[in-house]
């Protein structure tokens, strides 16, 4: 099960925003295994934007970061989510060609060796 962190700086602790970040992590667990999130939230008043939001997925295999800012915690909540969104798809992809490549590599051996005997039955 995920474990997901959430905190808040420059905001008064509003819940709302918690249960919002924990159903946005918990719609990424079908996409790849996530043991833990955490999950910044900031509002910097004198930034424009001033909402940012930072997150840090815990995988197996490499970890998967990204950050994203707007003038709204949804708008930016929104962005951060499509990266990591994007990021989690981008590496599934690689993987499935590095085994798709690999796999070809082998076909040919494997060919060669069924093809390359002269076996004949009566």
């Amino acid at each position: 099960m995920m474990k997901v962190i959430v905190r808040q700086s420059g905001i008064a602790a509003r819940k709302w925003m918690d249960s919002t970040v924990k159903k946005q992590m918990l719609a990424l667990s079908p996409l790849r295994q996530i043991d833990e999130a955490n999950v910044q939230i900031a509002r910097e008043p004198h930034a424009s934007p001033p909402f940012r939001v930072r997150v840090h997925l815990v995988t197996p295999g490499p970890d998967i970061s990204a950050e994203a800012r707007d003038h709204t915690f949804a708008a930016a909540l929104g962005k951060v989510i499509k990266r990591v969104t994007e990021e989690i798809r981008n590496r599934a992809a690689k993987r499935q060609a590095r085994r798709r490549s690999g796999a070809q590599r082998l076909l040919p051996q494997h060919q060669a060796a069924n093809h390359g005997s002269n076996v004949s039955f009566a």
